[in-house]
């Protein structure tokens, strides 16, 4: 499958902005390979199903957010509930009064989503706090953090608001791209710098005033046409101290220090979702379903496993010795960090999982597209 089989032009935001939507299969008309069927579960590593919970379909490229144990997730319609981790036990829901384009920020107090019609909602125990109009789309979940709530838009500019009362605080504007990603880019806070994905750039941020501290670019636009040059950085990123490493959409990885902005290494790769570290390697899915390990300090190839290719893979968890996927036929595998290998998999309500499985306390945490919430925890 081409990179331009794998997308289609979608809304028009202004004068000349498209949205690229990833979609779960080819473009129609075009064959996917079949997936490879699957040996049988050895279950390696125990692991049982604690306890399930329920939401509405979910649609949007969620992220679902952990403080502790308390787990906040959101449904399409803009359902958004609280669980603990350990029990499934709701302690709060809230409505955005509207469907969701992008969601969950919190700070486990106050937390905030993006509707379809381009408003900014913050929401605490259980009613709205506020709400702010967007001039743009967003598909990221807002970022909360240190009082203030800070939007990623789908233009690539960032603004700030205040938590309390929604005024706007400071506004950042980039020129704007043919093509934006339907789907969660990076934003992200590091000691004070507040970090996000601007194009192929990683971008550090002044949080108090939206200054530009440093820009770090992990990949270049190289296509022919607006497709192919599509190089956005998406969200799900590893974080060892200052050094955050990220994926460009079928572009590149690579590692930057956020103290100096100095990008440390970027490599080639062809992945549409994040990744995950250890602090000795990387972990992420390519396109195809190949799952990959890469050494943290250099980029170098550490292993590859082909067993999970074209199961549609969510970026991945690493949880104790387990590297953890969901795939578009809702079933979670757990692989070994070493190598790769099969330890277990784990089974859903079979309509595939929607976001990258969340680890909150002891309990590993899925969410598929019917809505159907999973605990797990260790056997």
């Amino acid at each position: 499958m081409s990179r331009t089989a794998s997308l289609s032009r979608g809304l028009v935001l202004g004068a000349s902005l498209l949205v690229a939507a990833v979609l779960t299969g080819c473009a129609a008309g075009s064959a996917r390979p079949k997936p490879a069927e699957l040996p049988p579960n050895m279950a390696l590593v125990g692991v049982r199903q604690a306890w399930t919970a329920r939401l509405p379909a979910v649609g949007f490229p969620l992220q679902v957010h952990v403080q502790g144990q308390q787990v906040t997730l959101a449904a399409t319609d803009g359902t958004v509930v609280t669980l603990d981790g350990a029990t499934g036990r709701e302690t709060g829901r809230a409505s955005a009064g509207a469907p969701l384009s992008a969601g969950v920020g919190s700070d486990g107090r106050v937390s905030a989503v993006v509707t379809r019609d381009n408003q900014v909602v913050a929401l605490e125990e259980g009613r709205e706090l506020w709400r702010h109009k967007l001039g743009t789309q967003s598909y990221t979940a807002p970022l909360v953090a240190g009082g203030r709530v800070f939007v990623l838009g789908a233009d690539r500019s960032l603004t700030a608001f205040d938590g309390r009362n929604g005024a706007k605080l400071w506004r950042l504007d980039r020129p704007a791209e043919p093509l934006v990603l339907r789907q969660a880019g990076m934003l992200q806070a590091v000691g004070n710098t507040l970090v996000a994905g601007l194009a192929g750039r990683m971008v550090g941020v002044d949080p108090d005033n939206g200054h530009v501290r440093w820009e770090a670019p992990l990949a270049s636009a190289r296509g022919t046409n607006d497709v192919e040059r599509l190089i956005d950085l998406v969200g799900g990123v590893s974080r060892q101290g200052s050094v955050l490493c990220a994926r460009s959409f079928q572009t590149a990885m690579g590692c930057v220090d956020t103290t100096s902005g100095a990008v440390q290494w970027s490599k080639p790769a062809s992945g549409a979702t994040g990744v995950a570290g250890d602090g000795q390697r990387l972990f992420g899915a390519e396109s195809d379903g190949r799952v990959l390990a890469w050494r943290a300090d250099t980029g170098d190839r550490a292993w590859v496993t082909e067993h999970l290719q074209w199961r549609q893979l969510t970026g991945p968890l690493v949880l104790g010795r387990s590297v953890i996927v969901g795939d578009s036929t809702g079933l979670v595998h757990m692989l070994s960090r070493e190598d790769g290998s099969p330890l277990n998999r784990l089974s859903t309500d079979g309509s595939g999982i929607v976001a990258t499985p969340v680890v909150a306390g002891n309990t590993l945490v899925v969410v598929t597209r019917n809505g159907g919430v999973y605990g797990f925890v260790p056997d």
